[in-house]
């Protein structure tokens, strides 16, 4: 659906009568145009970028190789698939490509500054105090964290605890998660 000036990009498609749609998905500050297979059947396979069941993981993981992006439940019920959606924590797992049309995506590999390189103090944080065990949860803890500080630059413990709730860290380890996440906001406050 279009929203408030919007555009719809369509494209003939040669030697047929469909048109092609290209999607526009702004990740880590960097446009893509994906062309996208609207009335396609799975075992129709022209070459598109992305297909109507295309969740927003399997893209970025798949067709962009953006493999921060974890992929563990792929039922969105452990928040290891979490991404920034316009500054918003979605779950990319259970988010269709189709649908972040327009929108703009930060995944872990957009949190580091583009021009030095230097880490997020969240990124920081994490590997100084320890808040990586096996690591495989930490992307979306992150994105969910800096969502929550973007909000919230002076987290207590409880907003910590609520804000990651939609995260699992199956090696339990959310005693230094939360200590990362604290520490963060420190820096963060510092430098603000």
């Amino acid at each position: 659906m279009m929203k408030n000036g919007e555009k719809q990009i369509f494209r003939e498609i040669p030697g047929s009568n469909r048109e092609e749609k290209l999607i526009k998905l702004t990740i880590n500050g960097r446009l893509y145009r994906l062309r996208f297979g609207e009335d396609v059947e799975p075992w129709e396979m022209p070459s598109y970028d992305v297909y109507p069941w295309d969740t927003l993981a399997y893209t970025l993981r798949e067709k962009l190789g953006l493999t921060g992006t974890k992929v563990a439940c792929n039922s969105g019920a452990c928040g290891s698939c979490t991404v920034l959606m316009n500054g918003t924590p979605i779950l990319s797992c259970s988010t269709l490509t189709v649908d972040c049309d327009g929108k703009e995506i930060i995944t872990i590999e957009g949190l580091a500054d583009p021009a030095t390189g230097e880490l997020h103090p969240l990124q920081k944080a994490f590997i100084e105090n320890h808040g990586v065990q096996c690591g495989f949860c930490v992307p979306g803890m992150i994105l969910s964290a800096k969502a929550l500080l973007d909000k919230n630059p002076n987290p207590t413990e409880n907003d910590i605890k609520e804000g990651l709730s939609g995260n699992l860290c199956r090696c339990g380890n959310y005693n230094l998660i939360l200590k990362s996440i604290m520490e963060a906001a420190k820096i963060i406050n510092k430098k603000g």
